[in-house]
C-alpha cells in the first residue's frame, strides 16, 4: 500500500510461534540523506566564505601564473611560430589552471579521500553513485600513496578478469599511477563499453607484478541479492550502498521473514560502501529506537553527529546472525557490521576490513564541480575509532587462490557452521 508520504509499504503478518518477529508492522522506506554522509546540518557550521584569508600571501600564485603566461612553451612545439602572449590566453585554458590549483590545494592535505572533482569527473561520480555507469566495476583508493583496489564489485568485468581487494595498481595502460589521485585514476579507467584497459598489478604473494586486461561494460551494480539455501539458512548479499539499497534490503528482509527461517548470513564482502543513510536504515531493522549506530567525530571543528537507529527493530532473540566481511568491506560496510556486532546482534567472520574510518562530504565548489573532503572520523557505538587496519572479525578465515580456482568458499562454510550452532 502507499502511505500519505508516497512511500511504499507492505504489512507483515504474524509469524508462527518460534519465529523471529518482535511485532506485526509495516516496512516503510527510511530517511535517506544524499551524499556519502548524513548529518548535513553540521556542515552549516563550517565557514564557506569566499573571502581570501588575511594571513595568506597569494602574490606567489599570481607571479607563477604570470611566469607561465610569459615563458611556457608546450613540448613538442609544432612550429617556430611564437607563442601568443598571455593577454590572449583562452578562458578555457585559464579555467583548467584554476581546476589545477584547487586540485593541488586538496592534494596538499595528504589525505587519500580528499580530492577535487572537475566537471567531467564530477558527472562520472554522480552517475556511479546512482548505480549504473560504464567502466570495469571496482572501487579504488590511494593507500600509503599507492593506487589500491578496495574491491571489485561482484559480477563485474574487474572481478571476472581477476582483480582482487588489496591489489596495488602500478600502471594503467602502460602509464605509471604514481602521484595520481582517485579522480585522475577514475578518468583513466572509465571508458566506453567494449574497450579494454590494462592494469599492471602487484599482489601479496606474487613475486613480480602482472598485467590484467579488463574489457569495459555498462555496470549495473547488483546491490542486494537474497538467497534461500536448502539447509534453512538465508543469505542476503549487499554489494554496495546506493540510493536504492534501503528499499532493496527491506524487500530481501521480507522474503527472509516470509521463508520462516531464523538463521541469517549478511554478506558484506567486497562491499566498498556508499551512502551512510543506507547503512543507518539497514541497521535500524535490527536495533531498538535510539541505539547508536555510528558517530561522526569532528575533532572540535563542529559538534559531533550521532546517528541512531530509526527503531524498525522487527526481530527478537530467535534471530541467529553472522556477518561476512573481507578486505573489500569498507566505509558504510564497516559501519553496519560494527554496529550490529557491538550491540550483540551478529558475529563477524572473514578477514580484516579495509579500515576507512573517515567521513567525506561532497561540497559544490561551482555548478558542475565539487570537492570531496574528509570532514570527520567514524566512531563505533562503543566510542572507538574504526582502526586503519580494519575491523577484526570474531573468527578469521582466509580464502586462498587455490580456493577460488576450485570454487570453494571457506568463509561462507564457516559462517554456515557458526549460525547453525547458535
Amino acid at each position: 500500500m502507499y502511505g500519505n508520504d508516497g512511500r511504499y509499504a507492505f504489512s507483515l503478518t504474524a509469524v508462527v510461534a518460534g519465529g523471529i518477529l518482535v511485532a506485526v508492522l509495516a516496512f516503510g522506506g527510511g530517511l535517506l540523506v544524499g551524499g556519502e554522509r548524513a548529518g548535513m546540518a553540521a556542515a552549516a557550521a563550517l565557514s564557506l566564505s569566499a573571502t581570501p584569508p588575511s594571513d595568506v600571501d597569494f602574490s606567489a600564485v599570481w607571479k607563477a601564473w604570470a611566469v607561465i603566461d610569459e615563458k611556457f612553451v608546450p613540448v613538442p612545439v609544432a612550429s617556430s611560430t611564437p607563442i601568443v602572449a598571455s593577454s590572449t590566453s583562452s578562458s578555457q585554458d585559464n579555467q583548467k589552471r584554476v581546476w589545477g590549483m584547487i586540485s593541488g590545494l586538496a592534494a596538499s592535505l595528504d589525505d587519500p579521500y580528499t580530492f577535487f572533482l572537475p566537471p567531467t569527473e564530477n558527472e562520472q561520480f554522480a552517475s556511479e553513485m546512482s548505480g549504473s555507469f560504464e567502466g570495469v566495476g571496482m572501487e579504488i583508493a590511494v593507500r600509503e600513496k599507492v593506487l589500491t583496489v578496495v574491491s571489485p564489485l561482484k559480477g563485474t568485468p574487474a572481478e571476472r578478469a581477476g582483480m582482487r581487494s588489496g591489489d596495488r595498481v602500478l600502471k594503467i595502460d602502460g602509464a605509471s599511477t604514481e602521484g595520481l589521485d582517485v579522480a585522475q585514476a577514475v578518468k583513466k579507467i572509465r571508458g566506453p563499453k567494449g574497450t579494454t584497459v590494462t592494469f599492471e598489478v602487484a599482489r601479496e604473494g606474487w613475486s613480480e607484478p602482472r598485467e590484467i586486461k579488463v574489457t569495459r561494460e555498462v555496470i549495473n551494480v547488483p546491490v542486494v541479492t537474497p538467497t534461500a539455501r536448502p539447509d534453512g539458512i538465508y543469505v542476503i548479499a549487499v554489494s554496495t550502498f546506493t540510493s536504492t539499497s534501503p528499499d532493496l534490503f527491506r524487500n530481501a528482509l521480507r522474503k527472509f521473514v516470509e521463508s520462516g527461517n531464523t538463521k541469517l548470513i549478511l554478506d558484506l564482502r567486497g562491499n566498498p560502501g556508499g551512502y551512510l543513510g543506507a547503512a543507518v536504515d539497514m541497521a535500524s531493522w535490527f536495533l531498538p529506537l535510539g541505539k547508536v549506530i555510528v558517530t561522526e567525530d569532528y575533532a572540535g571543528h563542529a559538534a559531533n553527529v550521532v546517528h541512531r537507529s530509526l527503531g524498525y527493530n522487527i526481530f527478537n532473540s530467535n534471530l541467529k546472525m553472522v556477518i561476512l566481511v573481507d578486505r573489500g568491506s569498507a566505509s558504510a560496510s564497516e559501519i553496519l557490521a560494527d554496529a550490529l556486532h557491538d550491540h550483540g546482534i551478529a558475529k563477524i567472520v572473514g578477514t580484516n576490513t579495509f579500515g576507512k574510518g573517515s567521513v567525506q562530504e561532497l561540497v559544490e565548489i561551482t555548478p558542475g564541480t565539487a570537492l570531496k573532503i574528509t570532514v570527520a572520523r567514524w566512531l563505533a557505538p562503543n566510542g572507538a575509532h574504526i582502526p586503519q587496519d580494519g575491523i577484526k572479525p570474531d573468527v578469521e578465515v582466509k580464502i586462498s587462490e587455490e580456493d577460488m580456482k576450485a570454487g570453494k568458499d571457506p568463509q561462507m562454510d564457516k559462517a554456515v557452521e557458526m549460525v547453525k550452532e547458535m
